[in-house]
């Protein structure tokens, strides 16, 4: 389709039915036709957490800023491009391992015993390990005051040289954080009820209930960790909408447009083209309702500013559910930046930021997942992560779809064979169409146009577009 115009609602349901645009235009793959079905993926901002990988690129871009590191190796490849692992569940089994719930609301003598017998057999085992330490837990909050003892954590070192990490023991934890916990637990022996004020008001930070000491650096501790004043490297990202009666894009549209040229011209070796490509436009209709996101919704431009010069431009579309990733676009001399990887998760914690004023944005799609081809595998990386089934327009995990996936290119990822496409065209007369200026439903329209191969091309279109997009967009008919 050509959208002329469209709502930001009625482009998020497309979305929903496996419809994405490249500007103006609107497409679907066939899927149950196509060599290469394209699946419709979304990632779960809310409970992301970044793989070893991803974490490398965040580094990458940390040295670069602070101290112009520029790593080693070719940071080229497919947006969003990084090596494949398993670190997200690692690190989250990890931690699940070594939580420890913190109550300081009474102290046992069963506890204090323990305590001092560790205590120990702490000290005869430092002197034969080294670093080897022990650890001690508080009781968990089921057990406090029941009189059992408590149980310690043993914490390892790293490996020896020429041996590799084991991983199925918890990470070692640093010196400073070993004082402090002997430090807390000796308190709380000489003074049980006073130890939490007394540790507090030695400046540490407060110990909830829930607190996780072991718990990993969030995504945004990551993205935004304080520079040095003497940065090598200033990187800016400014949220521009698309539009020429907006200042900021009208000025800095000439060096984003022939960054634009630069990178098709690099990457793809697209033949020069001093005309605007359909993906620097928009036909999205802005919209600034009170209770959505203060820049409103509609098309943006992502524009990464490194020393007063724009590196790259995320394309992407801000709608009531989700941001959607349009496109990448990058000065290919800044390759080794992984921007792909950068700026994918860039766009996830700017999820995240909308969705604490908008809490039903809560969602990013990336696009379409394509498993049948190694290369475009990618964007399964990023998870949590759904695909849309291509027949009930239901959202299924990835991991229940892949097993499917390597047995067949095209699968229905909804395993209930009674359901249905609940949002698909069940009153096709009440489609609305855009006809001599006027509109009208498509009964009236069909009543003086009698051509069956145009009913069949209007039908197909209610089936694709759904009952709800069919009474609300305008289907031109001239």
């Amino acid at each position: 389709m050509w959208a002329h115009s469209m709502t930001v609602r009625d482009y998020q349901d497309l979305i929903d039915r496996g419809w994405r645009r490249s500007g103006k235009y609107v497409y679907k793959p066939v899927m149950n036709q196509t060599c290469c079905p394209q699946y419709t993926i979304r990632c779960r901002p809310l409970h992301f957490q970044p793989s070893k990988s991803q974490k490398k690129v965040l580094k990458k871009m940390l040295k670069f800023l602070s101290k112009g590191e520029i790593s080693k190796g070719n940071g080229e490849g497919e947006p969003m491009d990084s090596a494949m692992d398993d670190a997200v569940a690692g690190d989250f089994s990890l931690i699940n391992k070594l939580d420890i719930k913190c109550e300081l609301k009474t102290l046992s003598t069963d506890l204090k015993e323990t305590i001092e017998s560790e205590e120990k057999k702490k000290e005869k085992s430092s002197q034969k390990e080294g670093f080897n330490e022990f650890i001690h837990s508080q009781i968990i909050e089921e057990k406090l005051g029941s009189g059992e003892p408590s149980h310690s954590v043993k914490v390892h070192t790293g490996p020896k040289p020429g041996k590799g990490a084991d991983l199925s023991k918890p990470p070692c934890r640093k010196a400073k954080e070993i004082r402090k916990e002997r430090k807390r637990l000796k308190l709380m022996q000489q003074n049980p009820a006073g130890a939490f004020e007394s540790f507090q008001a030695q400046g540490q930070p407060a110990a909830s209930p829930k607190a996780k000491p072991n718990q990993p650096k969030s995504l945004e501790d990551l993205i935004f960790e304080s520079l040095p004043e003497n940065a090598s490297h200033k990187l800016e990202v400014r949220l521009v909408p698309v539009s020429f009666e907006d200042p900021e894009f009208k000025s800095s549209f000439s060096q984003s447009f022939s960054l634009y040229v630069k990178y098709q011209m690099t990457i793809h070796q697209d033949p020069p083209d001093e005309s605007v490509d359909v993906r620097m436009s928009a036909s999205l209709q802005p919209e600034r309702p009170p209770h959505g996101p203060e820049c409103g919704y509609g098309s943006f431009h992502q524009q990464y500013w490194l020393d007063g010069n724009i590196i790259a431009v995320g394309v992407i579309d801000i709608l009531p559910h989700c941001v959607s990733s349009v496109y990448l676009y990058y000065d290919p001399d800044y390759s080794f930046l992984s921007l792909g990887v950068y700026s994918a998760l860039r766009e996830i914690a700017f999820t995240r930021q909308l969705h604490e004023k908008t809490a039903q944005l809560s969602y990013y799609y990336m696009g379409f997942y394509i498993h049948s081809c190694p290369k475009m595998r990618y964007k399964g990386q990023y998870r949590p992560s759904d695909l849309l089934c291509p027949e009930t327009y239901v959202w299924v995990p990835i991991e229940q779809c892949l097993p499917s996936l390597e047995n067949s290119k095209y699968c229905r990822f909804n395993q209930d064979p009674q359901a249905e496409d609940e949002g698909g065209s069940k009153e096709p007369d009440r489609l609305q169409v855009f006809y001599k200026k006027s509109i009208m439903p498509y009964r009236v329209y069909k009543s003086h146009h009698k051509d069956p191969s145009e009913e069949a091309t209007v039908l197909q279109y209610a089936s694709l577009v759904g009952q709800a997009c069919s009474e609300r967009m305008l289907l031109f008919r001239n």
